[in-house]
């Protein structure tokens, strides 16, 4: 798992990049344009790219492609990946990225603009081709996606005649007043300062029908519905319905908690549903899943997952696009949820009988990403997510109040996006 595997995956990547990777050794048959290649990723959690990738290469010998992986934080991993694009490095072809660096990536100039009519676009969840895009132009292609979800217990909200919250007052309502009863604290989401904080406050402002930022990170759009998501949040910690514990959750941590049994409420990934269903479980057989509660009605969830994207200093980017068409088709995009647990970019394998059969959650994550919106879109983006965490640990801890919060947020991506 990724907090146990990071320490050895760091040391195995390490030596790697010291010894150097002899992949791009010319082979027979090799072209200017074709070639073998290296597929940098974070940790590959459930071991399922490996497979995936044997089958290439048993039908691409002149175009293997090797796999290396990065450590399991998406910010060491990004950070690993910048160092060597910023030296003009060709050592990794194609980049697995987070659909929050695409922005980044395309104008920095690192990846290469891509030919949409080699891939399958128009079979694609419409919300995830707006992750892969910058400046109008195609620069990465969808590989799994993700939308938060809300996890409640089933069994409680069903001993006191209630359904699950569609809104925030409905929510707000049920932590206060049916969690104590049940000896549970309220909702958690992911509130330590990091990504996961930036998620889910974008979350809330979505919610709130606002935005943060609109152009391609030119415009700062923070405003009321701004004010209102931070101080949802910032109520929910105060008033105690949302416990003070839950400021130094990640997504394991929030997990966890709801797994012993000490949530009613929980905000996080779908990857949650087949852990808390395990064997062993303390909650197997009585939870639920929903759409994330908003202001006046269902939410809107910011898009996760990750995009396949091509090393503008790559020798094989033929290939390299050959590749990323093979692992966008719909049998592995199949695979990628059957032996990856990964939720697949392709639309109808959400309304496939088998598959909805074998993840029961399918049905409402598909509706949670149809209505999802990628996070906030900016070439900065790396300066935009550390302002988003400033801002928002400062407003839910109580050291500053959603007005004072959102004012400084407004000046700081006006400064963010004066430099850009």
């Amino acid at each position: 798992m990724r907090w146990i595997r990071a320490a050895c995956r760091s040391l195995l990547i390490t030596t790697v990049l010291l010894t150097g990777y002899a992949g791009h050794a010319p082979q027979p048959g090799a072209t200017a344009e074709r070639g073998p290649l290296t597929l940098v990723t974070a940790g590959d959690l459930t071991n399922y790219l490996g497979p995936l990738l044997a089958d290439w290469n048993r039908q691409h010998p002149g175009e293997r492609v090797t796999l290396l992986e990065l450590p399991d934080s998406a910010d060491e991993t990004r950070a690993q990946m910048i160092t060597e694009l910023r030296a003009d490095s060709s050592r990794f072809d194609i980049l697995n990225i987070d659909v929050a660096w695409t922005s980044e990536f395309a104008a920095a100039g690192w990846i290469s603009p891509l030919d949409a009519d080699r891939f399958p676009m128009d079979s694609f969840l419409s919300p995830v081709v707006d992750t892969a895009t910058f400046d109008d132009r195609l620069y990465a292609v969808p590989y799994v996606t993700n939308a938060g979800l809300l996890y409640y217990r089933a069994d409680v909200l069903a001993k006191e005649g209630e359904r699950p919250p569609r809104t925030w007052d409905e929510l707000r309502r049920q932590a206060r007043t049916i969690a104590p009863k049940y000896d549970m604290a309220g909702y958690a989401g992911q509130f330590l300062a990091y990504e996961g904080l930036t998620s889910n406050v974008t979350e809330a402002v979505f919610s709130a029908e606002g935005t943060l930022l609109a152009d391609e990170g030119a415009r700062v759009t923070v405003g009321r519905q701004t004010r209102a998501g931070l101080a949802f949040l910032a109520e929910g910690v105060r008033d105690g319905w949302i416990p003070r514990a839950a400021l130094r959750y990640k997504e394991e941590e929030s997990r966890k908690a709801f797994q012993r049994g000490e949530l009613l409420f929980m905000r996080n990934w779908p990857y949650v549903h087949s852990l808390a269903s395990a064997e062993g479980s303390e909650v197997a057989g009585k939870f639920g899943a929903v759409r994330l509660p908003g202001r006046t009605g269902p939410g809107t969830s910011v898009l996760g997952g990750s995009n396949l994207a091509v090393n503008s200093q790559s020798p094989h980017r033929e290939s390299a696009a050959d590749l990323i068409a093979y692992l966008a088709s719909e049998r592995v995009q199949r695979r990628v949820l059957t032996e990856g647990g990964l939720p697949p970019v392709r639309s109808d394998l959400y309304t496939d009988r088998e598959l909805v059969r074998e993840h029961p959650y399918l049905p409402v994550l598909h509706s949670s990403l149809k209505s999802a919106k990628p996070r906030t879109k900016s070439p900065r983006y790396d300066q935009v997510t550390l302002a988003v965490q400033a801002v928002s640990a400062d407003v839910l801890a109580g050291r500053q109040s959603a007005e004072d919060g959102t004012a400084r947020l407004r000046r700081e991506l006006r400064s963010i996006a004066r430099e850009g």
